[in-house]
């Protein structure tokens, strides 16, 4: 059997329904060892319940521990899961540690250094504690994968970064032996129809992804894969392509907080390592991406 990565899932699950998908899709792809899942932004116990109605349906046991719920120094941004309606529905856990998110995190990547991959997938306040509270961390990650960002072909702030850019300020400025982000550019070009999507859902996994969705389509006609596509990076990083640099984040505040600027190394065209503390996301190949989601989720179904 090929060896398993080991991944470690920090998510602000409940508010755009991508995090549920790519939840999924981490809990039925084969090569991912999920080690954990922390919740940050309002309401995390909420968000943690709804974490858990997909590890139940996946039949997995996986730790799962509320984080952060307030940015580390701006306003609130973003209000309460209002997927959280679906929990009346599904089984799920009713108790989770309280304020133990940073240390589960610190002491599982302590104890696989150099092994263990963060996959970021909402707002860095957690993240920026982690490394705040024990800055040997950073060095010990085998990468540090985050959804987040617009870089070179769409305009910001994005949304994950917005809602607490002080902490995404704090993360970019830590050195990680692979720093890398997949946003915007190449997110909003993997789309899927709203009822192409639920034609799919037939699958034990992605059912109560679909009951947690029904919020979210009331409002849009579409699912965009932004957070399925950095998971997926983890697994078959061909799917995208990386450019080294350099990224930066506007914490000043007001409608362009958080907003990311990227300075590519060499125009950005050199294939080669070590030409800046980051790598973001330019290219993407959108049908491969969705094939690979739905190959690896009706695998496990």
């Amino acid at each position: 059997m090929a060896e398993r990565s080991l991944v470690l899932l920090d998510t602000d699950i409940g508010n755009d329904i991508d995090d549920a998908v790519c939840l999924a899709y981490l809990l039925a792809q084969p090569g991912c060892d999920l080690l954990g899942i922390t919740t940050v932004s309002a309401e995390p116990e909420a968000r943690a319940a709804l974490a858990s109605v997909l590890c139940r349906a996946a039949g997995r046991s996986v730790p799962i521990l509320p984080g952060a719920a307030e940015p580390l120094a701006s306003p609130p941004v973003q209000g309460p899961p209002p997927q959280a309606a679906a929990l009346a529905r599904w089984e799920h856990e009713t108790s989770f540690p309280t304020g133990a998110a940073v240390e589960f995190l610190r002491q599982t990547i302590r104890a696989h250094p150099g092994e263990v991959t963060l996959l970021a997938i909402g707002p860095l306040t957690n993240v920026a504690l982690l490394f705040a509270v024990d800055p040997e961390v950073p060095a010990l990650l085998r990468s540090l994968v985050l959804m987040g960002g617009a870089f070179t072909s769409v305009p910001g702030p994005e949304w994950n970064i917005h809602c607490d850019p002080y902490a995404a300020a704090r993360v970019y400025a830590t050195p990680v032996a692979v720093h890398r982000s997949v946003g915007l550019d190449v997110t909003t070009r993997v789309r899927m129809d709203a009822g192409a999507f639920l034609e799919r859902c037939a699958n034990p996994l992605l059912r109560p992804v679909a009951d947690m969705a029904a919020s979210w389509f009331a409002e849009r006609p579409e699912v965009t894969f932004h957070d399925p596509l950095a998971a997926a990076t983890l697994f078959a990083p061909s799917l995208c392509t990386f450019a080294p640099g350099e990224v930066s984040v506007d914490t000043d505040l007001g409608p362009a907080a958080g907003t990311t600027t990227f300075r590519p190394a060499d125009g950005g065209n050199s294939p080669a390592a070590g030409l800046g503390p980051h790598e973001v996301a330019v290219e993407v190949r959108p049908q491969a991406v969705l094939d690979h989601y739905f190959e690896v989720v009706d695998a496990a179904g």
